[in-house]
């Protein structure tokens, strides 16, 4: 009798156990991963006075990335990505196609989404989409020869340029793959529609609309 209840207790203790370490209610996912953000740009003409056409482009840039997320049901998630900053080279586009690196930009998108994660909390394979805000925060800009020479700029006083702060609508999609229950796959695509405009020391502007894709991957532990 004694041996009947020692084994009922222990199979209600991995029963628990399994549940807490599932994706359900409450539990909490650390993350390590990479991250690789693609611009899309659309990049509006710099203002007068410059060449009819003066556009530029920003290249894709790739960083260690982390994130914590928090099951709020078993179904919902709350999402919290971390990363330190992603350099961006800003390139001449336009009517100044080939004239190279004008400057260098640091990003930091500071992003928090709600999802939907489809199945039940001990399902292998769990998809899930998701919708949120992006802060998109650019810091430390250094500009190039190549800008200055474009902007009347010189050695002794360069053209700086600088990037406005914005908010962003964010979309997402990925998957979460179980290998044991704590640890996990994860993979995620997510867009971001943000809008900035750019600041020469000049006097001069741009408008430049962003709208990045990220790629994630990242293995998760399960608390």
């Amino acid at each position: 009798m004694k041996k009947t209840h020692i084994l009922c207790a222990a199979a209600t203790l991995l029963a628990l156990a399994s549940t807490a370490h599932a994706q359900s209610a409450g539990t909490f996912m650390a993350r390590i991963g990479a991250t690789s953000i693609h611009p899309d740009v659309n990049s509006g003409d710099l203002s007068a006075p410059s060449l009819t056409g003066t556009k530029v482009d920003i290249n894709s840039a790739s960083q260690v990335s982390a994130g914590i997320t928090w099951m709020w049901t078993d179904n919902i998630a709350i999402d919290l990505p971390l990363s330190i900053p992603f350099k961006h080279e800003v390139t001449g586009a336009g009517a100044i196609a080939g004239t190279g690196k004008l400057a260098e930009v640091q990003a930091l998108p500071a992003t928090l989404t709600a999802q939907y994660r489809f199945g039940v909390p001990t399902s292998t394979l769990r998809p899930y989409v998701g919708a949120g805000l992006t802060y998109a925060m650019f810091m430390k800009p250094k500009s190039t020869a190549a800008l200055s020479g474009l902007t009347g700029g010189s050695p002794s006083n360069p053209t700086i340029m600088t990037m406005e702060n914005r908010f962003g609508p964010t979309v997402q999609m990925g998957f979460t793959a179980k290998f044991t229950d704590r640890l996990s796959l994860d993979a995620t695509l997510t867009k971001v529609f943000v809008k900035t405009k750019g600041h020469l020391s000049t006097g001069q502007s741009i408008d430049v609309e962003l709208n990045p894709l990220a790629y994630t991957v990242g293995l998760v532990y399960t608390f």
